[in-house]
């Protein structure tokens, strides 16, 4: 078995598969077109997102059996084309799932609790109790629309702080469990103070969270997107945060990202993002939330326990 490897991944999944005397190959600088001079000899390919696994690429790779994306989305993988193939696709969501619903938790906690404005006083000596009062989450109502792994390990994380938690789901049923209510989408919209997206990126998902969305929900609402950016309309989010039926945002992805989510389309970035920059309601960062040095292990790990199910010794 010949494996290359696109992007760079923990180590422990190159070490199981040379374990098992198959040759790994480093790949994680070239060009797609130096790619496809030797990719009709792999018989699998991990990647991250650097390379799109589209029809015209894999049709290049013609003994490939599988695809190992070390992350959660599979957006930049022509799904289709490899039923067709038998191209077996793994992903690794269960691996960062828990990175993600601490991360989006932290944020939540960071913006009610002013944890970052105090902190910046303190350091300029500035002393202020009323100003930096904060708020609690016991007693509030999240919302979280997707309950996929993402979804359900930030309502586990939820679990013990004395929330109501509400999810919809428009792919699954019957996944009430514990605390965690199975709700319609009106529902959601009318009792969520939180609403946190887990919906990941497909045909009809794009801008499913827009003006007239957030606009649809009975409470002042404090939104969290740690998916995929181009679910959440950044525009109608502005507007709803200017009109006050958005209160603030905790934003870990964002639409104007790069296809490989290394960067921003910075050239392209429209006013309402720099609304977001500069808002003191709002609270950024870099798509990181899977991106802690327990996932970065555990991504590989999962994916080896994948690819030694699919070929047994």
């Amino acid at each position: 078995m010949r494996i290359a490897f696109l992007d760079t991944v923990h180590p422990l999944l190159i070490e199981r598969m040379e374990a098992r005397g198959w040759t790994c190959l480093e790949r994680t600088t070239q060009s797609q077109a130096k790619l496809e001079e030797e990719s009709a000899t792999w018989d699998g390919i991990v990647i991250r997102s650097r390379i799109p696994m589209q029809a015209a690429f894999l049709d290049t790779c013609t003994q490939l059996k599988f695809l190992a994306r070390s992350g959660a989305g599979l957006e930049n993988i022509d799904l289709t084309y490899c039923k067709s193939r038998g191209i077996v696709v793994h992903s690794a969501a269960e691996g960062n799932r828990d990175a993600v619903g601490e991360h989006a938790l932290g944020m939540l906690l960071t913006l009610w609790n002013r944890l970052r404005e105090g902190d910046a006083e303190m350091r300029q000596g500035i002393w202020r109790r009323e100003a930096n009062r904060g708020r609690e989450l016991s007693g509030k109502t999240v919302g979280i629309l997707g309950y996929g792994r993402m979804g359900s390990a930030f309502a586990q994380k939820l679990a013990g702080l004395g929330v109501r938690i509400v999810a919809h789901d428009k792919f699954k049923l019957g996944f009430a469990e514990g605390k965690v209510e199975e709700v319609d989408l009106d529902t959601l919209q009318r009792e969520a103070d939180v609403l946190s997206v887990h919906i990941d990126q497909r045909p009809g998902n794009d801008h499913f969270v827009n003006a007239a969305f957030l606009n649809g929900f009975a409470k002042p609402l404090t939104v969290i997107n740690t998916g995929r950016g181009k679910t959440l309309d950044t525009e109608g989010l502005v507007s709803a945060m200017k009109s006050g039926k958005v209160e603030g945002a905790c934003l870990d992805v964002y639409e104007y990202e790069k296809r490989s989510f290394e960067q921003l389309n910075t050239a392209d970035l429209p006013e309402a993002f720099q609304y977001l920059l500069q808002s003191p309601r709002t609270l950024l960062s870099p798509h990181v939330a899977g991106w802690t040095t327990e996932s970065y292990l555990k991504l590989s790990a999962v994916l080896a326990d994948k690819i030694e199910a699919q070929f047994p010794a």
